[in-house]
């Protein structure tokens, strides 16, 4: 499976940014999300979606991250709004053949893209 991100930047406190992830190489039912790294700090979970459409989302960024994936496309998207200074991080998407989709947690993955910068400053 290889994953490629796309779609990280600079953006003001309170502003919008939509991630995106083309996904190749997979067959079956795969589980995909959405994690981060800020510098010196644990990857951790943003979130997660499987191949129901049924999304799991860190309490961090419950109502203002939305995960999507366009089946056709073979992309998975996370649409950020609000953003604060605290979601600046290296966006990374990862992926694992599953027919569950419900961990947040990075050693559950074990596809990973290269990442894409997330800067938000006030």
């Amino acid at each position: 499976v290889q994953l490629v991100e796309s779609g990280g930047g600079s953006v003001q406190t309170g502003g919008s940014l939509k991630l995106s992830c083309a996904v190749s190489g997979y067959t079956g039912s795969v589980c995909m999300g959405w994690f981060r790294q800020a510098p010196g700090k644990e990857r951790e979970g943003v979130a997660v979606i499987g191949n129901s459409g049924t999304a799991v989302y860190a309490d961090s960024v419950k109502g203002r991250f939305t995960i999507s994936k366009d089946n056709a496309k073979d992309t998975l998207y996370l649409q950020m709004n609000s953003l604060k200074f605290e979601d600046t991080a290296m966006y990374y998407c990862a992926a694992k053949y599953s027919l569950t989709c419900t961990s947040l947690h990075k050693a559950f993955y074990n596809y990973w893209g290269q990442g894409t910068q997330v800067t938000v400053s006030s």
